[in-house]
């Protein structure tokens, strides 16, 4: 089976903890501070590999963890970075949060998108110090490395997509243009996967897709619907097979189109070349005036083709050279779908530094990243880390919002994945 969806769940490398350590030398008795910072944890990247062909992979591994940072030492000795780690994915594929948002579109070679930012280092005591505080006993915990999961979704990438009714020649097609070998048999849905191949006319060279055939209802997933729409979308030319042996060739063509429509009403508006196959055979050969004239009559130019003899072929493919050179290269992605742009999950909330208060029955709770985060770094089994958080909280506000929302002594107070007693 050709795998082009997937789920896997990533997790970035914690922060290293800073040490708590003082200078402990010969005829120095009263040395200062000197622990170290922890090491930043692993970010995760996801690689576009051309060497991917499909997502099967995440079949068998879906989660991923990157390297946590090393701990802070005494001497000033700071923790190691954390290893990063690079997912390779085919190219073409799409990253969506859990919520559905397209987070990154990998359509380039080498492409690397970050999916997973490793947590900061925490800060040694000598952070810490202070002239009323010369000898602190505190230091940061390392930040939690971010974690969720991601959907993956394969779409081919080629210039011409070859589409039709299942066991119309769209396989035989591929097979006398380019060196692909996909399967062809007589019957219908042969071909379960996409397959690729790359063709040549008049020192011209471009990618087809042979895709997965479509039937009425493939917008709502039936057949291989789903299967084929989804890598259409990136094509720029479309070659239409229409069977010449069907009894209704135009209503076959119109059936198609209807289906492209209600997945994507910008899909039947990509350039179509169409081809009606099976020339060779002698009714098809007879038939082909009264066929040709009922396209013309719709402003439709249809090719005559054997895809078994090769009878055709060569004009078809110049028809389509030519569509390619009028079609602009980012056309694939302006008829279907915006150029998203990468958004680092933690990003915005990193800049704004607010936050919010609400109530979750008795309790309260504390949501913004940088409260969160400060508090995930603290260690709150320390009392001086303790104090140092009640100061810091009094500093951004949160305190006073806190009291202004009606907490008292003994209630309970989340903030992030800690919870707190309110004193």
């Amino acid at each position: 089976m050709f795998f082009d969806q997937a789920e896997i769940f990533v997790k970035a490398g914690d922060g290293g903890h800073g040490a708590v350590s003082f200078r402990r030398e010969k005829y120095v008795p009263f040395g200062g501070p000197d622990g170290g910072d922890g090491g930043r944890g692993g970010s995760i990247y996801l690689v576009a590999d051309p060497g991917e062909n499909t997502l099967l992979r995440f079949r068998y591994q879906r989660r991923f963890k990157a390297q946590r940072g090393g701990n802070g030492a005494g001497s000033n000795k700071h923790g190691a970075a954390g290893d990063d780690l690079e997912i390779k994915v085919p190219v073409g594929t799409m990253v969506s949060n859990a919520d559905g948002e397209l987070l990154a579109d990998l359509a380039t070679p080498g492409e690397r998108v970050p999916v997973a930012r490793g947590g900061r280092g925490g800060l040694g005591n000598k952070h810490f110090a202070t002239a009323t505080n010369q000898a602190p006993r505190i230091a940061q915990k390392g930040e939690p490395g971010e974690e969720h999961p991601l959907r993956l979704e394969l779409r081919l990438i080629a210039d011409v997509g070859i589409t039709g009714y299942p066991n119309v020649g769209k396989s035989t097609l591929l097979a006398a243009v380019s060196r692909a070998r996909p399967k062809i048999a007589n019957y219908p849905f042969t071909t379960l996967a996409p397959n690729l191949g790359v063709t040549e006319v008049d020192d011209q060279s471009f990618v087809l897709a042979d895709i997965p055939g479509l039937i009425e209802g493939a917008h709502r997933g039936a057949g291989l619907g789903h299967e084929f729409l989804r890598h259409i979308q990136r094509t720029r030319v479309l070659i239409h097979i229409v069977d010449g042996m069907s009894a209704q060739p135009l209503a076959d063509f119109d059936r198609v189109n209807e289906e492209l429509r209600l997945h994507d009403p910008l899909l039947p508006a990509k350039a179509q070349v169409v081809a009606v196959n099976k020339v060779d055979l002698p009714e098809v050969r007879q038939r082909w005036p009264e066929v040709q004239a009922a396209f013309a009559a719709r402003g439709i130019e249809a090719h005559a083709i054997s895809a078994a003899t090769g009878e055709g072929v060569t004009p078809l493919l110049r028809r389509v050279a030519a569509l390619l050179r009028e079609a602009q290269p980012g056309a694939a992605r302006a008829l279907g779908e915006a150029v998203p742009i990468f958004r680092p999950l933690r990003q915005e909330g990193r800049r704004r530094g607010g936050f919010t208060v609400e109530r979750e029955g008795a309790a309260f709770r504390v949501r913004g990243a940088q409260v969160e985060r400060m508090v995930a770094m603290t260690d709150l089994e320390s009392d001086e880390g303790v104090a140092w958080l009640q100061r810091e909280l009094a500093r951004l506000g949160v305190t006073a919002a806190l009291e202004r929302a009606g907490v008292r002594p003994g209630d309970t107070v989340y903030i992030g994945g800690a919870e707190l007693e309110w004193r």
